[in-house]
């Protein structure tokens, strides 16, 4: 009986067609969007959110599957609330097509709805919809039709714009203005995906600004811009309305208070904003265009109220307008004048975009902007950081000779109270503004050490050796830089680079430190013990860096041929003949030799430095003769080391303090063989003649330095450019970018050509981050040294150096294949290029 009972009851529940549709009909009704929303709301948690979507979810699914027509449209407007609320709600799109073929105005309105936010262009089944909207685009009714246009412009896929362009284009000659607005916008979004359509739209243009609704206006003015951005033809074509753009600009001024238009007191400030966009880009590098619309963007600057923010952001536009074109002087002035009351506003945005605008205008009106340079002064002392940095980047750029002294003061006052963050910054900035317009050497190297006391820790690698070449090239001024430095070290010895500057002015200058012969300022006396005191106690700090360490040993060593302590010294030196500091320790053990074996040799090879020579003005700097302080490329391989060393009695001994031997020590950067694949292969191209390129010579072991006094007896390691007579030629000359090479031949091995790159940059910002790497043929090896920077500065005020040893065996004609990178304003830039116009004297 139990059998036939159940066999019965599923007999009945498989026969769905009366009951099961009944039952259907009295089931509950899917509650309101409303009711979805406050049921939501009132979820204490994430975890009762979610389980409240998974049960209303699983509902609509449920409906769904029973292609249930009536709420359709309410289920599917839940699901993009759901969405909204970032849950997945992908298994609603075929809903939404089914609402979009829907005769029902209210279905259609939610269907496209739910197209343009759960369908795109990557998906396939956006393409089910190009008839539907094809349909709609025709349909009798104008909502109908806005929403289709509204899809078209939000979501169409390229293949759906060519196929529905032509509607578009038809809706755009319309008299309807609901629909030409609209047609416009969706115009502009077929012009971006099918750039080819854009003279389609060309003759509906003609009499789209005569119309007088500002709708319509609007649109249009953002379908001209979109032409006229895309294609310099359409650019040229629509210069002609300029005179009309400016009519409707001065009707928009001029015009009585509109209701219907008016935001805070000013007519329509949208539209006056997107005119103004327009006027900027046909005015650009145009006379007759920048000459018609002078007079009206001077109305606007004068007329326009500024006590609201949409008066303010039309004044912006305007400024931009005004700069961007070819406008009168006087205009020009206005405009950063307007700037300059941007400064004074209490929105700290206002503020923010006046100083960037005024960055980017000081270069062409520098002497306007520099009558508001009290102004941007201020916004140093903003608590915001971002205003604060804008102010430090304009104020460095309002630097002159003139105003040096003002500005390195409130600059200076600056460094000492701003944020860590700003330091390295601020603290660069003032090295090259001090560097270019230092109206005196005593003011340069006072405003240096000031830095140095303030912010050492945060400058670049690079002022160690600057300002040592200053102080020797300041012969008159020896005596007060060693008494000042002196006087630095016996107050903080925390901040490394002055401690590194002042230990080789020490050393340098100390005959000078005991004798008190400083005019500038009272002498100290001071003893040679008491100066030995202060360089042993930089050996043992434990703030001293090994470089600090390598600066501070020599210093003493130097001081054996200045002071009369010669045995205190000698002791000093033999305790770090030990030490744990290989670098350290070798220096000892050299110094202790030359006490020893070479002690006839010391006072010559220790005698103060020349004068040096400067290659590069601004940045990284190269020196011509050194003693292997200037700069600590032996402790700190990411430092150049010095290439070029002019033959002189003491030439082989310069080698003692770091020289000759340093560039194989800190061979950092040697090139890949070309089997090993990677960016070699790029830079090869048609250079590999068949079969894997041999690597080049592996670099000297840096764990283990070589013997600086074991080339006492050989031969200098490069010729004098000179005596080679190769004459040096320009491998490279693109986008600002030249690259120089200069040639040596090394003594040891007439094989070895070396190369000096030499890349400076004529354009008006610096070339960050740049790289410089070569590939030869298989028959060459290839050596490439560390740079000297990575930082191309502008304007040609300095150069980055960088040595490459090639070893041509077989004396055959030289070729190179170079790669470039680098980042300028913001964009990263790469480039190849092939060199095989070698001079003869360099690879025969």
């Amino acid at each position: 009986m139990m059998t036939n009972l159940s066999r019965t009851s599923f007999t009945i529940l498989d026969d769905s067609s009366p009951f099961l549709a009944s039952l259907r009909l009295n089931m509950p009704a899917p509650i309101r969007l409303r009711e979805l929303i406050r049921t939501i709301r009132t979820a204490r948690t994430q975890a009762e959110e979610r389980e409240m979507i998974q049960k209303e979810c699983a509902a609509i699914r449920s409906s769904f599957r029973e292609e249930d027509n009536t709420y359709r449209c309410r289920n599917v407007a839940k699901l993009l609330y759901m969405h909204m609320l970032g849950y997945p709600a992908h298994f609603g799109q075929l809903e939404c097509l089914k609402l979009i073929a829907s005769q029902k105005f209210t279905d259609k309105r939610i269907g496209y709805l739910g197209a343009m936010l759960l369908l795109d262009e990557r998906q396939d089944v956006h393409l089910l919809m190009t008839n539907c909207i094809k349909n709609d685009l025709n349909h009798s009714t104008q909502y109908v039709q806005g929403l289709a246009l509204c899809t078209l412009g939000c979501m169409g896929s390229s293949e759906m714009c060519r196929d529905l362009a032509g509607e578009v284009e038809k809706l755009l000659k319309t008299s309807n203005s609901y629909l030409r607005k609209k047609a416009a916008l969706c115009a502009v979004h077929v012009i971006r995906k099918v750039p080819e359509l854009m003279e389609m739209f060309l003759p509906a243009t003609k009499n789209l600004l005569s119309e007088k609704n500002h709708g319509v206006l609007h649109t249009s003015v953002v379908l001209l811009t979109e032409m006229c951005e895309r294609s310099p033809d359409m650019l040229a074509h629509f210069r002609k309305l300029v005179p009309q753009l400016v009519r409707i600009l001065k009707n928009l001024i001029m015009s009585g208070y509109s209701p219907e238009h008016d935001v805070s007191g000013i007519s329509d400030p949208f539209l006056q904003v997107r005119i103004l966009r327009l006027l900027r880009i046909l005015g650009k590098g145009d006379d007759d265009s920048s000459e018609a619309m002078n007079d009206i963007l001077a109305q606007v600057a004068t007329n326009t109220e500024t006590s609201k923010n949409v008066g303010n952001a039309i004044l912006y536009e305007t400024v931009l307008t005004i700069m961007d074109i070819k406008s009168e002087s006087g205009l020009r002035v206005l405009a950063i004048n307007i700037l300059g009351r941007f400064l004074l506003n209490n929105d700290k945005n206002i503020r923010y975009v006046a100083l960037t605008s005024l960055l980017k205008t000081v270069q062409t009106d520098h002497n306007a902007v520099q009558r508001h340079r009290s102004t941007i002064v201020d916004c140093l002392k903003d608590l915001d950081v971002s205003i604060k940095r804008r102010a430090m980047e304009l104020s460095f750029a309002l630097v002159n000779g003139n105003n040096i002294r003002g500005m390195m003061k409130e600059l200076l006052y600056f460094l000492d109270s701003c944020d860590p963050e700003f330091k390295a910054d601020c603290a660069s900035g003032v090295f090259l503004a001090a560097e270019k317009y230092a109206p005196s050497k005593r003011w340069h190297i006072d405003t240096i050490m000031r830095v140095l006391t303030t912010a050492g820790s945060y400058v670049r690698d690079d002022s160690v050796p600057n300002l040592i070449q200053l102080i020797t090239n300041s012969v008159e001024m020896h005596a007060y830089t060693v008494q000042r430095l002196y006087k630095a070290l016996l107050d903080d010895i925390s901040q490394q680079p002055l401690v590194q500057v002042a230990s080789w002015c020490i050393g340098e200058y100390g005959d000078l430190l005991l004798s008190g012969q400083c005019e500038e300022e009272e002498p100290i006396q001071v003893t040679e013990d008491e100066v030995l005191d202060v360089l042993e106690g930089l050996l043992v700090s434990n703030l001293s860096t090994p470089v600090t360490r390598g600066y501070s040993l020599t210093a003493i060593m130097k001081l054996s041929t200045r002071f009369s302590s010669v045995n205190r010294i000698k002791k000093v030196v033999s305790i770090y003949g030990s030490s744990i500091d290989v670098e350290l320790q070798q220096r000892a053990v050299e110094y202790n030799a030359l006490f020893k074996k070479y002690d006839h040799m010391r006072p010559a090879l220790l005698e103060r430095m020349p004068i040096m020579e400067k290659t590069a003005s601004n940045g990284p700097t190269e020196i011509v003769q050194t003693n292997g302080e200037t700069e600590p490329s032996v402790v700190e391989p990411k430092h150049p080391p010095p290439i070029n060393q002019p033959a002189s009695q003491g030439n082989d001994l310069l080698d003692l303090l770091g020289g000759n031997d340093v560039p194989v020590i800190q061979t950092t950067m040697p090139t890949k063989p070309a089997s090993a694949g990677g960016e070699l292969l790029d830079l090869l191209g048609d250079l590999s003649l068949g079969g894997p390129a041999p690597a080049p010579a592996p670099p000297a072991p840096t764990s283990q330095p070589p013997f600086l006094l074991d080339g006492l007896s050989s031969q200098p390691l490069f010729n004098d450019i000179a005596a080679a007579g190769i004459p040096p030629m320009t491998a490279y000359n693109k986008n600002g970018l030249k690259i120089d090479f200069t040639f040596e031949r090394a003594n040891p091995n007439p094989n070895v050509a070396v190369i000096t790159i030499h890349a400076s940059n004529s354009t008006e910002a610096d070339m960050t981050d740049f790289v410089f790497q070569a590939a030869v043929p298989k028959t060459f090896q290839l050596q490439l040294l560390s740079p000297s920077s990575n930082v191309v500065p502008a304007l040609n005020q300095g150069t980055v150096t960088q040595v490459i040893r090639v070893l041509n065996q077989q004396k055959q004609q030289l070729r190179m294949r170079i790669k470039l990178t680098y980042t300028h304003k913001g964009s990263a830039v790469q480039d190849l290029a092939e060199v095989n116009n070698f001079p003869p004297q360099s690879w025969q």
